[in-house]
């Protein structure tokens, strides 16, 4: 086939996909050509909406025509997978997915794949690995596959935005493709940084590789920034603005309690949104995002759940509440808007508490040297496979931070997962604290740049885009800075009111626990499996979550306080509102605390004013040996389990008790030591333990 005709079938293919009216860009006809043509290997970084998905589709139609294999998509996120099997059908490409939500039908898909009765087969970077994926369909893909394409590519260096390590997998998929097969990386969030490690890690560096960068601006996005010195004027800003937005659009808030808490807000006042967060469930997802493709909301309030992959060509607007981390992290979310439509308003409302949330997620980040050694050290001591569950106890890490762990090792070659769990593989491995170093100053950097980004007075998109190292990066002429039009930040009386009650409305549900960890026999504590009926605590409550934007402000100040004071008197108040508006079945009939050795002095003021306000008799106090480790479940359970006793004449005056016991803490982390208690009281003769704290941490 040669290039005219070649350009000519695949204007075709992109009309069938896009439209009749639609035309292959210079970039997009460079790219397919190179990949059919001369089974090239690409990177294409170009803005959200630009079309790259068309570059992947288009020859994958035509490499279908000569005769090649079905192409293998990498791609991050189930959303993103249902648009663009979609979308393939719209360009006569028959598309499949393998992914963590439809194991049940693998054995089905890879038939179709065999009978080539499937163009594309798209796949999640976590399937990679997983053993019977990789050892039981991955190798057919790899020896019958027509092209690799690797869909948001940032994921794959530490430098991107959103690092996946289930990501650097690619690079050994990569060694193993035939000859000759094209390979195709895209992204629209990339600096030269990044640009350059997800290069190296494709093995794109070569010479004969093509890098495609084209100008990330969009012209329809009007970038401004709002600065209003509460949570509840944000808030009430939206409720008074958010009509007036165009179309439907999203606004991103920092974290799941705050996306949950301002949807209800704004659901109050009239609007109809939706909350999306990495909690909803994966149908709730669904059915969201099609309320919004179809216009049947005005907003989605969402956490960067909601990010890549997520196609609507008329997104109207994106409002945060609140700044992401990183300028190449806000340019992703934001470019979710204006694809199709000549005008997308986009807005930031920073927040005071901004950094403290930062500083949370930061908290998450890959662990020290030590803790990473512990986890070789288990698994070589077993000698054998152990499961995440089975190796937890063993390890200082909590679940989430181990599961990440394994996976940076199993990269590096250090472990390997196989059926039943991961098993220690003996090669060497050395921890790369330069490189993490490293990654931590540029995370530090990138948070000063956001900070930079909403106090300059030059071109908004200009600034983001010089973050990005888009070489044509100019001022828009259509900013906030650029035409000196600003938001109106006026807010009513009536709106700040309704705001303040949602915000300063304390009470947040304590949910017990109904599992002891696994493997808790290796720590030397007898307990497995369900907690029996008659030691588990009812639900309880909190004043606030520490990550909130409402009580969350005013704890996270008592709690980073080194002093231990008697609790203030407006968290006095909010307890009495919460205690008023809990609905137990029945009222408490006395208080006992848990002692405290960062705060005795507030958990008993707490303890004693709740007992004196509502007339309940103090019991006397849960003893607590020594300070809580900053620990897993499994290793805080095994903790409490030698430290924490019920005083007999603590446990005398509770047998006496008639009516439930209201447990006081000061804050509850990992909910264990509220669970240990209750389960003491009750083995004391508690007829019910209605656990209580100041703040849970998130």
């Amino acid at each position: 086939m040669d290039d005219n005709t070649l350009r000519t079938s695949a204007e075709e293919h992109l009309k069938a996909l896009a439209g009749p009216t639609a035309s292959l860009r210079a970039d997009q006809w460079t790219a397919i050509e190179a990949l059919v043509a001369r089974r090239r290997r690409a990177l294409v970084v170009q803005r959200t909406g630009w079309g790259k998905s068309a570059v992947y589709f288009v020859a994958t139609a035509l490499l279908r025509e000569l005769g090649e294999g079905p192409t293998v998509i990498v791609s991050p996120l189930l959303a993103l997978m249902r648009n663009q099997v979609e979308a393939a059908a719209r360009a006569g490409v028959r598309a499949a997915t393998i992914n963590s939500a439809n194991q049940q039908e693998w054995d089905q898909v890879q038939t179709a794949v065999t009978d080539g009765d499937v163009d594309v087969l798209l796949v999640s970077p976590e399937r990679l690995n997983n053993p019977d994926f990789r050892d039981t369909v991955l190798p057919s893909l790899t020896a019958s596959a027509g092209m690799l394409v690797v869909d948001e590519a940032h994921c794959i260096s530490d430098w991107g935005h959103d690092f996946r390590p289930d990501y650097r997998r690619l690079r050994t998929l990569l060694g193993e493709l035939p000859d000759g097969v094209p390979v195709l990386a895209t992204t629209a969030t990339a600096n030269d940084r990044v640009v350059r490690d997800v290069a190296q890690q494709l093995g794109l560096g070569a010479d004969d590789a093509l890098v495609l960068r084209g100008a990330l601006d969009r012209e329809s996005l009007r970038l401004g920034v709002l600065r209003l010195p509460t949570p509840q004027a944000r808030w009430a800003w939206l409720a008074q603005n958010l009509g007036d937005f165009t179309g439907s659009g999203i606004i991103y808030t920092l974290t799941v309690a705050a996306a949950e808490e301002l949807a209800a807000f704004l659901r109050g006042q009239g609007f109809e949104v939706t909350a999306y967060t990495g909690r909803t469930e994966p149908s709730d997802r669904q059915r969201a995002e099609d309320d919004l493709l179809g216009n049947r909301v005005k907003a989605l309030v969402a956490t960067s759940a909601l990010g890549m992959g997520f196609d609507k060509p008329d997104l109207g607007f994106v409002v945060h509440v609140g700044a992401p981390q990183s300028p190449i992290a806000y340019y992703q979310q934001i470019g979710r808007a204006g694809r199709g439509v000549r005008r997308a308003d986009v807005v930031l409302m920073p927040g005071t508490e901004d950094k403290d949330i930062w500083a949370y997620f930061a908290s998450l980040a890959f662990p020290p040297e030590s803790y990473v050694r512990q986890v070789l050290d288990a698994l070589a001591a077993e000698g054998r496979p152990l499961s995440t569950q089975a190796l937890e106890p063993r390890v200082d890490l909590s679940r989430g931070r181990l599961e990440m762990v394994l996976k940076v090792l199993d990269v590096d070659g250090a472990v390997h997962r196989v059926r039943g769990g991961w098993e220690y593989t003996g090669d060497a491995w050395e921890y790369d604290a330069e490189r993490y170093a490293r990654i931590e100053q540029a995370r530090t950097a990138e948070q000063q740049a956001i900070l930079d980004y909403q106090r300059t007075d030059g071109c908004r998109m200009e600034f983001l885009l010089r973050q990005l190292d888009d070489p044509h990066a100019a001022p828009c002429g259509r900013c906030d800075n650029c035409t000196g039009e600003r938001w109106n930040a006026e807010v009513s009386a009536e709106n700040m009111a309704l705001a303040q009650d949602k915000l300063r409305q304390p009470g947040v549900e304590v949910t017990p626990k109904k599992m002891w960890p696994t493997g808790m026999a290796t720590l030397g504590v007898p307990l497995s499996g369900k907690i029996p009926a008659s030691r588990v605590a009812q639900p309880g409550r909190a004043v606030g979550r520490l990550t909130d934007i409402g009580w969350g402000n005013r704890l996270r100040a008592l709690f980073s306080s080194t002093e231990d004071g008697a609790v203030p008197g407006d968290l006095v108040d909010a307890c009495v509102r919460v205690l008023a508006a809990w609905d137990w079945e029945t009222r408490p009939a006395g208080v006992v605390t848990v002692g405290s050795t960062r705060r005795p002095h507030l958990v008993r003021s707490v303890g004693e004013r709740l007992s004196t306000l509502g007339r309940l008799p103090l019991l006397g106090e849960i003893a607590v040996s020594a300070s809580a480790p900053q620990a897993n479940s499994a290793q805080r359970l095994a903790w409490l389990w030698k430290t924490i006793t019920l005083p007999d004449d603590v446990a005398a005056r509770v047998q006496d008790l008639t009516g439930p016991v209201l447990l006081v803490d000061d804050r509850v982390d990992t909910g264990w030591t509220m669970t240990v208690a209750a389960a003491l009281l009750r083995d004391a003769g508690a007829d019910a333990v209605l656990p209580f704290a100041l703040a849970v941490t998130s």
